[in-house]
């Protein structure tokens, strides 16, 4: 009785999602003049003289593009107890997020901004299980692997992970059937947590029906179950109905995770700190719908003019499909045209979806070769399917010789498997697929081999668990973190090639 009543409600969803399907451009307007009209009260708004944009080719000639560094001076305001600095009031939290080797940042989130996230969360995992039929989910465990609800305070704001703050704003009809428990969640040791989630959720093993988490730590935590229990995981789990992912390309994990999950419905999500940006509408479609009506005005910088001083600028209602561009976002909590660095493809512009291609930050190009992670995932599925090589994990960074040494400068691919180390003669195949794959694909990389500028590509396999070692030697195991699948810096290359088991080719 409870499931008829409730059903109706689950997929009011979708209604939405069709509303947003239908009025993005209109959307995107009214939250355009929502943005200026409370922007120009703020100290950030009178510097820019928000209250004389009427138009957005105004605001795009006196709004300029930022970064973190650049509205850090305003987030410091904000720390120091001032109000209505980048958005109205003081923000209700800070969202701390940092790359693998950045410091920490502190992203503002407003009340109207968390409103929001916590909306689209919702409007994904009941369009989910409306679009799936799935409806007993609602009644069953849903796991989360998220960072810890405990905050720490900056100023008088506390801060804290978003998905340890979204855990804090868990509605009350999903406290009962929430996981982990509190106590569990907020313990600090990753591993230690990981343990204690695997005994509370083994507890209700024939109950859990949805899961979240980021890839790499979703493999983790099958691992150990599979370890522990002796038994495969969907044994473990056989009602396991929806895995909810987000964070990290997913292409290099999916082999493993169908092997975990070889039931459950794959739900792609694109949440950051700043704003929950776009989700999986269609189960069996993996372009995601941009959310327009979210509290957030989108703009598009081509990816060709990423690297220029003045990049051209774009609203919605001027990109086109199969093109690149990064991501820019002012939002609800006080962004203004902020560079998110993830690069976007549109599938298709009626309705709105992307699909994300990688990051601006996750291009390797110290030769100009100017190659995305897109790329570098495409080449080494290639070359690993033609070997029947299972990939762990993987980073790419890069060698610059001295022009006095003989070498020639290369890509040096460090790669763990899942299976013993290869030979010899697979190492050579190895860097030669994913060298033919990546001339395919790139032409400025292309140009560069042909040129004789750059030699083949090295490849060293790292011991088992290496990546998870090098993680947490620079504290970075657990929650939110993921291996950096490029290191255009060299910051990890010593830590890499102290983990390498196998020689280079």
């Amino acid at each position: 009785m409870l499931g008829k009543l409730i059903r109706p409600l689950i997929c009011r969803a979708t209604a939405e999602i069709r509303t947003i399907e239908k009025h993005a451009l209109q959307d995107q307007l009214k939250t355009f003049k929502h943005l200026i009209k409370v922007g120009a009260k703020t100290r950030y708004g009178k510097k820019l003289s928000l209250n004389r944009i009427n138009s957005y080719e105004a605001y795009r000639e006196l709004v300029p593009l930022s970064t973190y560094e650049d509205l850090l001076p305003w987030i410091e305001l904000i720390k120091l107890g001032e109000r209505d600095v980048l958005w109205k009031g003081k923000p209700l939290y800070f969202a701390k997020t940092s790359g693998t080797t950045a410091r920490v940042k502190y992203i503002p989130l407003s009340r109207d901004g968390l409103r929001n996230q916590i909306r689209a969360a919702r409007q994904l995992v009941f369009n989910a299980i409306c679009r799936t039929s799935l409806y007993d989910t609602i009644f069953g465990k849903w796991l989360f692997l998220s960072g810890s609800p405990e905050v720490e305070y900056v100023g008088k704001i506390p801060a804290g992970r978003l998905s340890g703050i979204a855990h804090r704003h868990v509605p009350a009809w999903l406290l009962k059937n929430r996981l982990p428990s509190w106590s569990i969640n907020a313990i600090s040791d990753w591993e230690e947590k990981l343990k204690k989630i695997i005994e509370e959720v083994l507890q209700v093993s024939h109950r859990l029906k949805l899961l979240s988490g980021i890839p790499p730590w979703i493999i983790m935590f099958f691992e150990w179950v599979e370890e522990f229990t002796g038994k495969h995981p969907a044994e473990i789990f056989p009602n396991l109905r929806i895995y909810i992912h987000g964070g990290v390309q997913f292409t290099p994990y999916e082999e493993r995770l169908r092997y975990y999950m070889p039931k459950t419905v794959f739900i792609e999500t694109f949440p950051a700190s700043e704003g929950f940006f776009a989700f999986q509408v269609d189960p069996e479609t993996r372009d995601m719908l941009l959310l327009t009506r979210h509290g957030i005005f989108y703009e598009f910088i081509p990816f060709e003019e990423i690297n220029k001083d003045q990049p051209t600028r774009l609203w919605l209602g001027e990109v086109e499909t199969g093109k690149r561009y990064e991501l820019v976002v002012t939002t609800d909590s006080g962004l203004w045209s902020y560079r998110m660095g993830d690069i976007v493809e549109f599938v298709s512009v009626n309705p709105f979806r992307i699909k994300v291609v990688g990051r601006s930050k996750l291009t390797l190009s110290p030769f100009g070769e100017h190659v995305i992670i897109e790329e570098i995932e495409e080449a080494l599925k290639y070359a690993t399917d033609k070997l029947k090589l299972k990939v762990k994990e993987f980073c790419v960074s890069a060698r610059i010789v001295a022009q006095d040494n003989h070498d020639k400068p290369a890509h040096l691919w460090f790669i763990e498997l899942e299976s013993d180390n290869p030979t010899h003669t697979q190492l050579n195949k190895l860097s030669k697929l994913i060298d033919t794959k990546l001339q395919e694909l790139n032409p400025y990389y292309k140009d560069l081999r042909n040129g004789n500028i750059i030699k083949e590509p090295e490849i060293f396999i790292l011991k088992p668990n290496g990546f998870r070692r090098i993680l947490k030697k620079i504290g970075k195991l657990g929650e939110q973190h993921k291996v950096p699948r490029v290191d255009p810096s060299g910051r990890l290359l010593a830590q890499l090639m102290k983990e390498i088991s196998y020689p280079s080719v």
